[in-house]
């Protein structure tokens, strides 16, 4: 199986002005404008040896060279055999209770030991009644092998899956619709002023550095619910309610409020945050960072109508072990 596939193009001298994502999508066999952009995002296209946005007008005689990460068909992922915590199962849809460190499903990098690999194994012949396994947002929305939504790679709790196309569907416009019901709880830095509030704070891609993501003005409506818990010390357990579905939500709004996820790397959360220290204060937080080495992030609660009996479900699922153990230290 390919990794990645590299390719170097130039502009013909005659060639009229159009932006590169849709250049690249048009003389790129296999490709799609949401791939062309991710691999922009990525740092995968130069053009003249510099790397550029997606909105960049080609010029005649242009050198573009890009590196597409190669996404598996649904036949070439390989069934393993990883444990999966099923919380419910009929014919139509399956709701796992996905642990911190599994990714969603096979992209570059993480080829194995996804939730879709452990899918396949589960599902043995009836595998191959899974929807397609690549998709895109240019296509009617992300298919992969069943999987309607994700979860971040370190981020635990509830997923629902799809055993079939037409379920899918009717999923994915559930979560279009924002008809579900997500609950998380998250340890997170510092103490709040009011018990409950609304970030309400549009998301893209962080200009600085295209692989995280950052409250921007041109950014998509996101908005996160947050109720108090439980307060300690120097830190505070919360329940979030999402009504949008952006990639790092939660991550993204609790640290542009100065109350970052405890642990989380990408987004501020491995360090004290806004505490004055003192050298027993900082050695004890450092133990607590060592026990929680990812975001301190579990989706509990996943509530909707089932797509296809029309059955209230809602499903509820424990805290996982590190971050009781780091509620309990706390």
């Amino acid at each position: 199986m390919k990794i990645q596939r590299k390719m170097v193009l130039q502009v013909p001298a005659g060639q009229s002005k159009i932006r590169i994502d849709k250049y690249l999508a048009n003389h790129i066999e296999n490709s799609s404008r949401t791939k062309i952009k991710n691999a922009m995002n990525d740092g995968f296209v130069e053009v003249n040896g510099k790397k550029i946005k997606a909105n960049y007008v080609v010029q005649p005689l242009d050198n573009i060279q890009i590196i597409l990460p190669y996404l598996p068909d649904k036949e070439d992922v390989k069934p393993e055999n990883i444990p999966l915590d099923i919380l419910y199962e009929d014919n139509y849809l399956m709701i796992v209770n996905k642990p911190s460190g599994m990714v969603t499903h096979p992209a570059y990098k993480n080829y194995s030991g996804t939730l879709v690999n452990a899918l396949m194994y589960y599902m043995g012949d009836l595998a191959s009644k899974l929807p397609r396994l690549n998709g895109d947002e240019d296509d009617g929305g992300d298919e992969r092998a069943g999987i309607v939504h994700r979860l971040d790679k370190f981020t635990s709790g509830i997923m629902v899956v799809a055993k079939d196309e037409n379920t899918q569907r009717k999923l994915s416009k559930l979560f279009s619709k924002h008809d579900i019901e997500r609950e998380y709880q998250s340890i997170v830095w510092g103490k709040f002023k009011t018990k409950k509030g609304r970030i309400e704070k549009p998301l893209g891609r962080n200009p600085k550095d295209r692989k995280k993501f950052a409250v921007v003005q041109e950014g998509k409506h996101a908005v996160t619910e947050y109720e108090v818990l439980k307060e300690f010390d120097f830190t505070t357990l919360l329940k979030l309610r999402l009504h949008t579905g952006r990639t790092h939500q939660i991550r993204v709004h609790l640290h542009s409020v100065g109350h970052p996820v405890f642990g989380d790397e990408t987004y501020g959360g491995n360090e004290p945050f806004g505490i004055q220290l003192t050298s027993n204060l900082k050695a004890r937080i450092n133990n607590l960072l060592e026990l929680m080495p990812r975001q301190a992030l579990h989706a509990k609660v996943l509530g909707f109508t089932h797509p296809v009996t029309g059955e209230p479900l809602r499903f509820e699922s424990e805290l996982p072990a590190d971050m009781k153990v780091l509620l309990k230290k706390l």
